[in-house]
């Protein structure tokens, strides 16, 4: 479950980061303009590195395979400095970043999901 929402959460910060800066003016009309704020921006990042990690740890520890994490991290530390270090070098490298680390993350639940599937063993405590 973890993993779905974290895709999705990151699949969207991707979109967001990708789309904000040719949508940045048309936000504060429709209502959306805290999306366009950097403190929203860095608690979503906070909470999706968060959920990342966890989500990714515990399918390491059921399947023992790396890829997920070997996604994660590069994701991870491109969203972290693209929202920390790269908003202050201009919108474009700040964009590229944190559209790049959305989608190393997203690209790594969805490998943890497939993963943990593959090795899942039914047996008389599965629920599925």
């Amino acid at each position: 479950m973890a993993d779905r929402v974290g895709a999705t959460a990151s699949f969207l910060c991707a979109i967001h980061c990708a789309a904000l800066p040719f949508v940045l003016a048309v936000l504060p009309f429709v209502g959306l303009g805290f999306l366009a704020d950097h403190a929203f921006e860095r608690g979503f990042v906070m909470f999706a590195s968060a959920l990342a990690l966890i989500s990714l740890i515990s399918g390491y520890r059921h399947h023992h395979r790396p890829l997920p994490l070997l996604l994660a991290l590069p994701g991870l530390a491109l969203l972290i400095m693209g929202v920390t270090f790269a908003e202050h070098y201009g919108i474009a490298l700040h964009s590229v970043m944190v559209t790049c680390g959305g989608l190393l993350v997203a690209g790594a639940h969805f490998v943890n999901l497939r993963t943990h599937r593959a090795f899942h063993v039914h047996d008389a405590q599965c629920a599925h």
